[in-house]
């Protein structure tokens, strides 16, 4: 009885070594990735890379010796967020841009970079470089027209070739923004009010002669209209200087005439009001 038990117990623990051997031998490989295996250090196949012969599935690995290493096969990112870029017209540049890239040498990734986060990191500051490089020889101007479209090629060509020794190919480069830095931007904009103020100053000014001219042509117009006028009868116009002064001189405070003045009948004053010429 004692001997089946220990039998059945060594069994037991048999199958329980050998499903837990099985379980550390078997790896699965989704779609979605690729799979480096290493031994001792050294890569020794790849599982469902880009051209290669194994797809994805279920695979076996010996244990405590081989490792497997798990490579993103979709597309990856790598931002770059606000760098201050210098054009060739000597602005300042706030520029927002990212790459998207894919690993199609997993094996030279993980021997240069070990991960693809290491790919990121090795990446992001070649990225800077070739787009200050590329964005230093053109103008703030020229990022707003289609030349921009040239200048993101020459990025994403330089980028691709500088991404290929650590087994990463660059699909494209983007700039979501490419902006003038905020006091820059603030100087840009007082120089644009002043210069509009400066502007509206001299029409206003040229606006004010011109008034001045008209209005000055216009009362020597009308002071040549009356003098031609008066001029053709003399004493009508004395009459009717007289009139005008006597109905101011007359006349009260409330437009009525009120107003008591005590004069010589002789007086000059009146002599047009005498009927005298």
């Amino acid at each position: 009885m004692n001997r089946l038990w220990e039998d059945h117990r060594l069994s037991i623990i048999v199958a329980a070594v050998a499903l837990v051997g099985l379980l550390m031998s078997v790896y699965v490989v989704p779609e979605e990735e690729q799979a480096v295996v290493i031994r001792t250090g050294e890569p020794k196949r790849t599982v469902n890379t880009p051209g290669g012969q194994s797809d994805a599935g279920i695979y076996l690995r010996m244990p405590f010796v081989d490792r497997v290493v798990r490579v993103e096969k979709r597309l990856l990112d790598l931002e770059m967020n606000d760098e201050e870029v210098l054009s060739a017209d000597q602005q300042r540049l706030l520029v927002n841009a990212y790459a998207r890239f894919r690993i199609t040498d997993p094996v030279r990734m993980v021997e240069r970079a070990g991960s693809t986060d290491g790919v990121r990191s090795a990446l992001e500051p070649i990225l800077n470089s070739v787009l200050r490089q590329e964005l230093g020889r053109r103008t703030f101007q020229s990022m707003l027209t289609a030349e921009r479209g040239s200048a993101l090629s020459n990025v994403t060509a330089n980028l691709d070739r500088q991404a290929r020794q650590y087994g990463a190919e660059v699909v494209d480069v983007k700039i979501m923004r490419t902006d003038l830095p905020d006091a820059p931007l603030q100087s840009a904009f007082r120089r644009m009010e002043s210069d509009r103020e400066r502007e509206a100053r001299a029409i206003r000014a040229e606006g004010g002669r011109d008034a001045r001219i008209i209005r000055a042509e216009a009362d020597a117009s009308a002071a040549k209209i009356y003098a031609d006028a008066y001029g053709k009868d003399a004493s009508f116009y004395d009459f009717y200087r007289a009139m005008q002064s006597y109905d101011t001189t007359f006349a009260s405070e409330n437009g009525t005439a009120e107003s008591s003045i005590i004069l010589s009948p002789d007086n000059e004053y009146l002599q047009q009001f005498r009927g005298r010429r």
